[in-house]
């Protein structure tokens, strides 16, 4: 069945008596009147009137929970009863017709199938399962492929980009390489030149060494720990200290009173022969030579071009310490000094951040599919998903797999939300020794409660002291840049952005991203970017993104021209039109058609394939993200339906009908529209598919 033939089948209804869930316009109070008014008012789109949809009629979105269809049912129409304190009168004067909006927060998610049904992948890949009968997997094919839902389509991405697909029988698209006798078929070819290739970086394998330590405390944070006691002690010297300022035992390494952070790390290898670390349980690994022979290597190392030098332990304490002249010079070939000298600001890894279109880190929908999918519209940096320090620390996979870099992503940052100095150190540590990456950014713009209660994101705001501390920690950890993603403020009616954005240049940020927005504001408001420029001339040399309201060309010009910030971060924008990227570099409107929408949303599932898998579960997951990201993409107003461009992004339009069916498709704002979209690319929905949009107004259009 060809894309057409199914968008025949998902075809539109917008005929009043047509939809098993419309529901009447007298009881919705449906004017046709009042919404070609609405297209000249304030907060509406103008659309050009041969587009109007005058006859819409909204309906409850078909994939809902059915508590949640009733309950928007009711508060749209106005029918939902007031509770009752009593039993006995549960006859309640109707409520007022409510205007759906808020956030729904208990969504439903995908329940994942029992452990007997999956297939064992030993099996799977022809291999024998080394637990037998006892295994809790099944390993009966035949009965799996019975009971297996039908291919989606008989092309498989991976084994057309790869080679060979990894899923098997198991695969949604295996008929493509799979014979008669359940064998998966191998391009051998194809697959021998890919598999030399690493597309994606920062993978952490569950059985690997460093998850291991990770899980059982035994990763060597030394130099973390070594800069938080010297941190710990340069404050005490300036008299601002915090007793606090870790958790490493006080019973620790003697760190000298007047040492500056910059010399942390040579002292970082003396702690290794030291017995200071035994209260730490995460830090247990091999112990340097002790104190009398690391002392004479960097005496013979700083006469001279010495290379390396082998000196006998074995002396007496009593003997004096021999001349450089006597010693037993060997020359051992090349010995880097990272562990010694630490690097200067100068010397440290430098990016270009003047003039870069920045791809704002966006938690969930800011996945790596979507990331790709930027780069090809002409996004140059791009960012992680917020991650959190501590289950890094702790070995997470989930938290690890957002670290995750593909090559097409040339300037790319990890984001990390934290508010303890100890843990955001040793997470820096961590990620400096394991992590391909560009630069570390500091969440410091996270207005959720469940982060914000922690201490976390915005909170850090409003912690100076404690926000020192971190920074000027994990610059000495790092030896890439060090970037900070911030908000004006906490509060509406006070913004603190000014006074800080100063001092973190002080300290040693290299990038500061600004949202023009308070935590308290949210999206109530546009963002603010004359106070965006005041913070981005107070900050200089610092370079400061701008970011807020950005939706096509002529707003990044503008905003580019009135201010001084040195770049854009691009985050709702570049969630409603990808291709915003490549208007701002051809300077034009890109009036794209829904088949090349069509074709980029294919792109993005097989990309979410390559991400997450092509079995029934990777399925789920790329269908997921799908329908979160089209909670966002049918915002968008093609060009040729505007009447004046551009299009702005607190502006919503009025119902309207597209050029074509697939273009009215897409332009939905009900979720069962989106299911549809998602069915053209990913194949039907199981009978049991639940899907409750993030917004509720979204759930009943």
């Amino acid at each position: 069945m060809t894309d057409m033939d199914k968008l025949q089948n998902v075809r539109i209804e917008v005929d009043v008596n047509q939809g098993d869930n419309s529901v009447s316009p007298d009881a919705l109070g449906v004017d046709s009147k009042q919404r070609m008014k609405n297209k000249d008012q304030s907060g509406y789109a103008a659309i050009k009137p041969e587009f109007l949809d005058l006859n819409h009629v909204p309906k409850v979105a078909a994939h809902l929970p059915a508590s949640t269809s009733e309950e928007l049912t009711a508060m749209a129409t106005g029918t939902e009863k007031r509770k009752s304190d009593s039993d006995e009168t549960p006859q309640m004067p109707y409520k007022k017709k409510m205007k759906l909006k808020g956030r729904n927060k208990k969504r439903p998610r995908g329940n994942r199938p029992d452990v007997g049904t999956k297939l064992c992948t030993k099996i799977v890949h022809g291999l024998e399962c080394p637990f037998g009968e006892k295994c809790q997997y099944s390993h009966n094919i035949a009965e799996y492929v019975a009971s297996k839902p039908a291919d989606i389509s008989d092309r498989c991405y991976i084994y057309e980009t790869f080679g060979r697909c990894p899923y098997g029988i198991m695969c949604m698209f295996s008929k493509h390489h799979v014979d008669e006798r359940y064998k998966n078929v191998v391009n051998e070819s194809l697959y021998e030149t890919t598999s030399k290739k690493k597309t994606v970086l920062n993978q952490l394998d569950s059985r690997g060494d460093l998850q291991t330590r990770l899980w059982k405390k035994k990763y060597n944070f030394s130099k973390a720990n070594v800069i938080l006691k010297c941190y710990e002690e340069k404050m005490k010297k300036s008299g601002g200290a915090d007793k606090h300022v870790s958790d490493v035992d006080e019973a620790g390494d003697h760190v000298h009173a007047d040492c500056d952070v910059g010399q942390c790390d040579k002292t970082s290898h003396r702690t290794d022969s030291d017995d200071s670390n035994k209260g730490d349980p995460s830090i247990i690994g091999d112990r340097a030579d002790n104190d009398k022979s690391l002392s004479m290597n960097e005496e013979a190392s700083s006469n001279g071009n010495i290379v390396g030098v082998a000196v006998s332990t074995n002396m007496p304490d009593n003997e004096d310490m021999p001349s450089i002249a006597t010693l037993n010079v060997q020359h051992a070939g090349p010995v880097t000094d990272e562990d010694t000298i630490k690097l200067r600001p100068l010397e440290k890894k430098k990016l270009n951040f003047a003039d870069k279109l920045y791809l704002a880190p966006l938690t969930t929908v800011g996945n790596l599919p979507f990331r790709r999918l930027c780069k090809t519209f002409g996004a140059d940096i791009t960012c992680s998903e917020m991650a959190m320090s501590v289950p890094l620390l702790k070995g997470q996979q989930s938290e690890w797999a957002i670290l995750r870099r593909h090559e097409s992503e040339d300037i790319f940052g990890v984001q990390l939300c934290g508010s303890y100095t100890d843990t955001m150190t040793r997470c820096g540590q961590l990620l400096q020794e394991n992590v391909d990456m560009d630069f570390v950014d500091i969440n410091c713009g996270c207005p959720l409660d469940l982060v914000f209660k922690k201490g976390d994101g915005c909170a850090l705001m409003g912690r100076t002291g404690r926000f020192e501390k971190l920074v000027g920690c994990m610059t000495e950890v790092l030896d890439v840049p060090l970037t900070v993603k911030m908000r004006t403020g906490i509060y509406e009616s006070k913004s603190i952005a000014h006074n800080l954005i100063p001092r973190l240049r002080d300290w040693g940020v290299a990038l500061v991203t600004l949202h023009g927005r308070s935590r308290e504001q949210r999206y109530t408001r546009l963002a603010d970017w004359t106070y965006i420029d005041r913070c981005a001339k107070a900050a200089a040399p610092m370079p400061v993104f701008g970011n807020g309201d950005i939706l096509s060309y002529e707003d990044a010009n503008q905003r580019r021209k009135e201010t001084s910030v040195a770049g854009m971060m691009i985050g709702r924008g570049a969630l409603i039109k990808p291709w915003i990227f490549t208007e701002i570099k051809e300077q034009r409107h890109w009036d794209i058609s829904s088949s090349e929408r069509l074709d980029m949303l294919r792109s993005f599932t097989n990309y979410g394939l390559e991400q997450w898998g092509s079995d029934q579960r990777g399925v789920a997951t790329t269908r997921r993200f799908l329908l979160e990201w089209l909670s966002f993409l049918y915002r968008y107003i093609p060009v040729g339906v505007l009447e004046r461009l551009p299009q702005r992004i607190n502006e919503k339009p009025p119902y309207y009908i597209g050029r074509d069916d697939l273009e009215t498709l897409m332009a939905s704002g009900n979720c069962a529209d989106w299911v549809k979209i998602s069915e053209i690319l990913l194949g039907p929905v199981p009978d049991d598919f639940e899907f409750l949009p993030k917004h509720k107004a979204n759930a009943y259009q």
